[in-house]
């Protein structure tokens, strides 16, 4: 909840504060896509930290992260400095890096037929914080206008101080950590614990940082490479890297000029907030739904419906042309589509590979996704300046036809299978 009020907060103004500072709309996307690229650049650490250290190490560090690139963000409003300003988005990219793995940590221990529900409820658990975030970016603007710090800015003060809070509580109470519980129980399965209570010596031993030698000889399997081999050798992994991947990039890619568009056509940042909090509310309070399909209808069928809803979004906002009510029911739907395709791709993602190269292959999909979202966005600005928000959502969508190819052949080589086991059992 708070990781995702102090995303929420800033985000809502991230793209006029560098419009504000260079003057130029075709930049205003760069500073969303640098938060966005800061993701993705802290993806393969975290993972590794992660992979050694465990969740509560990686998670903690990332929003003491988040928390230094907000700082930055003002000083850099305050002096006027827009090189300055995308560095600090950049680092404020960890408190997401931080939200997404999240995810991936309580799944950690959820048995495979609730994974997607537990995943959702994670998910879910961000909208007080992403909904109230955008709401509250206009009066934390205001507290800070008398300490001559720009009233855009005041947003990430206010994130700066949410991040702190939060990698605190995670420090102190995340635990026992859930990853390295979960590998001392799967060793202990496989009869690899010593004797009576090894699993809980094992983790308490990874807890420590004294990982016992045949575990750090392991983490060889959890590179990054380890994590291209699994996905590769799966066509269901390979699915959900591409789900998550286009679905993050169609959401960024319209969502960051979404506030610039409205501008335009007399949106106040009061209008602006609301409408990015239908955005976030379609992100979040519907995902425990979208964990339920996926756990009871399967994987499959909620990434095409993912696509049909990430659809609609573009040819909602894409022909609003100045229609507030029509572009908040696109960016609602825009938001549900990602939710939809987060928590089934991320389920499906976690199914498809072994726990030993699970890390690695959760780092990959982040690094994917938010390399792609971050071309996206910056691509985005572009667009908009050149041809108009409206090509700009028409492109977004077009980036769906490869998901609903790929599910679609995965269902055809799904049944042919079946279809082949069931003609081999009756022979």
């Amino acid at each position: 909840m708070l990781g995702g009020l102090g995303v929420a907060t800033a985000a809502a103004l991230a793209a006029l504060l560098a419009m504000e500072i260079s003057g130029s709309e075709a930049l205003s996307g760069l500073a969303s896509t640098s938060s966005v690229i800061g993701t993705a650049l802290l993806s393969l650490p975290l993972a590794s930290l992660i992979a050694a250290r465990g969740r509560r190490a990686g998670l903690t560090l990332a929003y003491l992260i988040a928390a230094v690139g907000g700082t930055v963000v003002v000083i850099a409003a305050v002096l006027g400095n827009y090189p300055l300003l995308l560095l600090g988005m950049t680092a404020f990219g960890a408190g997401s890096s931080a939200s997404l793995q999240a995810r991936f940590a309580v799944a950690d221990l959820a048995e495979p037929g609730q994974r997607a529900r537990a995943i959702s409820t994670v998910i879910w658990a961000s909208t007080v914080g992403a909904v109230l975030g955008p709401n509250i970016a206009a009066p934390a603007g205001r507290t800070v206008t008398g300490l001559g710090i720009p009233a855009t800015a005041g947003a990430f003060v206010w994130s700066t101080a949410v991040f702190l809070v939060t990698a605190v509580l995670v420090q102190l109470l995340l635990r026992p950590d859930p990853l390295l519980t979960a590998r001392a129980l799967a060793a202990a399965g496989a009869g690899e614990a010593a004797g009576p209570g090894g699993a809980a010596h094992d983790a308490a031993a990874h807890e420590d940082g004294h990982a016992p030698r045949a575990k750090r000889s392991a983490r060889e399997d959890r590179s990054l490479r380890a994590g291209f081999a699994a996905v590769t050798a799966s066509p269901r992994a390979r699915l959900a890297l591409v789900t998550i991947a286009v679905s993050h990039t169609t959401m960024v890619s319209i969502m960051v000029m979404t506030p610039v568009d409205l501008g335009h056509h007399g949106a106040g940042i009061q209008l602006i907030g609301l409408v990015i909090s239908a955005h976030i509310l379609g992100m979040f309070v519907l995902s425990p739904v979208m964990g339920r399909l996926a756990d009871r209808f399967g994987r499959l069928g909620v990434i095409l419906l993912a696509v049909a809803l990430l659809s609609c979004a573009a040819a909602l906002a894409g022909t609003a042309n100045g229609s507030h009510v029509q572009s908040a029911v696109g960016l609602f739907l825009l938001g549900l589509g990602w939710s939809a395709g987060l928590v089934s791709g991320s389920a499906l993602l976690t199914d498809s590979v072994s726990l030993p190269a699970r890390a690695a292959v959760q780092g990959l999909s982040d690094l994917t996704m938010n390399t792609a979202a971050g071309a996206g966005g910056a691509l985005a600005g572009l667009v908009v300046s050149q041809a108009g928000y409206g090509w700009l959502n028409a492109l977004a969508a077009a980036l769906l036809l490869p998901v609903a190819a790929l599910t679609l052949l995965v269902l055809s080589r799904s049944g042919k299978s079946t279809s082949v086991s069931a003609e081999t059992a009756g022979t």
